[in-house]
């Protein structure tokens, strides 16, 4: 039996791996191989695309350019639906999809252990690492093997087969298991390679002692701890960890920003499509869960001062541009939603109208009234940026 995409991309992320014999070689040996197949063009539909070529380790394990999605599938052609987030920092610390309890988005904002929580991806749809790297091996506008025996073809004739056949003993013979093996090797790479995780930015120093902020770069810290303020930490958690661990910049949380619609986007040509994150249409399983509707993972922000596309739909293109957004959505709201036909400023574009009460109102710096000054200065701005700027790494990447 043939699986449809859909399916297959559902079995793959839900069992399909349990296929793979309990006694394997060392993990070592696993994460080498994932290593091989995470640079290997070979296993797509085109034969030019690969996991680094959306994740490139010398940009953070991102997008090489500004593209707001990307394009891969069969002809190397076909649009995304979403920006490509970066794979660095995607450490076990990311905790399981949490089930919120609230009812409502009013009651989710202000209990803290209502929210959604968890899971990797934008929507949290992946509860590992293996299965968030089945989507994109199986999805037409990415890699777009058309299913488990196309992929399983690839894999065998691929120049390391003899070590994957090695690592994966007698599940190289079977479609499933063989594909199941591939994807915890890919996991392990990301696991256990530390260019994926290194903790060698300035801030790492600073945290150890090995170094010290600037005056503006110790300005632009206090504006994104002040909860008056920036209130940047509240959702992006710089707090070292109790057991000493470095902080990953994010609290795992879901948020519904109102970020303006992105033309880029070919999918945004259709005026009735709409990216509804937890909704859909990528994730199938709340989709009557209006209260969820528009929320998006809260991004880690470690080298975001690299990144050429943020947020979900990529509607910004440099760090400046997405902090001016927080700055100036409420009380400049004509300088980033259109005008809808009857002449009304369209706010919160980018969600439908029934759906724009979920967009967060509530916590600062989201809290101002049209005519409002910016939430920050030009200087301050500056100082944020500086700040920020401390979270690169020293980034060479890794070799296939």
């Amino acid at each position: 039996m043939t699986l449809r995409p859909r399916r297959l991309r559902a079995a793959l992320a839900g069992a399909l791996w349990l296929a793979w014999p309990a006694a394997h070689p060392a993990a070592d040996e696993s994460a080498a191989i994932g290593r091989l197949l995470f640079f290997d063009p070979s296993l797509s539909a085109s034969g030019r695309l690969s996991c680094a070529g959306c994740h490139n380790p010398k940009r953070a394990f991102a997008p090489d350019n500004a593209l707001a999605v990307q394009r891969g599938g069969a002809d190397g052609r076909r649009a995304g639906l979403r920006a490509v987030p970066s794979l660095a920092y995607v450490l076990p610390r990311t905790p399981a999809w949490h089930q919120p309890r609230a009812s409502s988005q009013s009651e989710r904002l202000l209990e803290n252990d209502s929210e959604p929580a968890g899971g990797f991806g934008w929507d949290g749809r992946f509860d590992t690492l293996r299965a968030q790297a089945a989507f994109p091996l199986f999805d037409p506008a990415e890699m777009a093997n058309a299913n488990i025996d196309d992929f399983a073809a690839r894999l065998r004739r691929a120049p390391y087969a003899g070590r994957l056949r090695a690592l994966c003993g007698a599940a190289f013979e079977d479609a499933a298991a063989l594909g199941a093996c591939a994807l915890a090797a890919l996991e392990q790479f990301e696991l256990q390679d530390p260019a994926f995780h290194p903790f060698s930015s300035k801030y790492d120093r600073v945290l150890d002692g090995k170094a010290a902020f600037t005056a503006q770069e110790a300005r632009g810290k206090r504006l994104f701890d002040d909860p008056r303020r920036g209130n940047c930490a509240s959702c992006h958690d710089d707090t070292p960890g109790a057991d000493g661990s470095h902080p990953l910049f994010t609290d795992f949380r879901f948020a519904a920003l109102g970020v303006p619609r992105n033309p880029e986007i070919p999918a945004n040509a259709d005026a009735a499509y709409f990216d509804l994150g937890l909704c859909g249409p990528l994730r199938h399983d709340r989709t009557g869960d209006r209260p969820s509707c528009g929320l998006f993972k809260t991004p880690g922000l470690r080298n975001v001062a690299t990144r050429r596309a943020f947020f979900h739909n990529g509607r910004f293109h440099t760090l400046r541009e997405a902090l001016r957004f927080y700055s100036e959505r409420d009380g400049r709201p004509a300088k980033w939603y259109p005008r809808a036909a009857d002449g009304t400023l369209d706010l919160f574009d980018d969600l439908p109208r029934d759906l724009r009460g979920n967009v967060d109102r509530s916590d600062e710096p989201l809290t101002r009234k049209a005519g409002d000054p910016p939430v920050f200065s030009e200087a301050e701005l500056d100082d944020l940026e500086a700040f920020l700027n401390t979270l690169t790494d020293g980034y060479q990447g890794t070799a296939p």
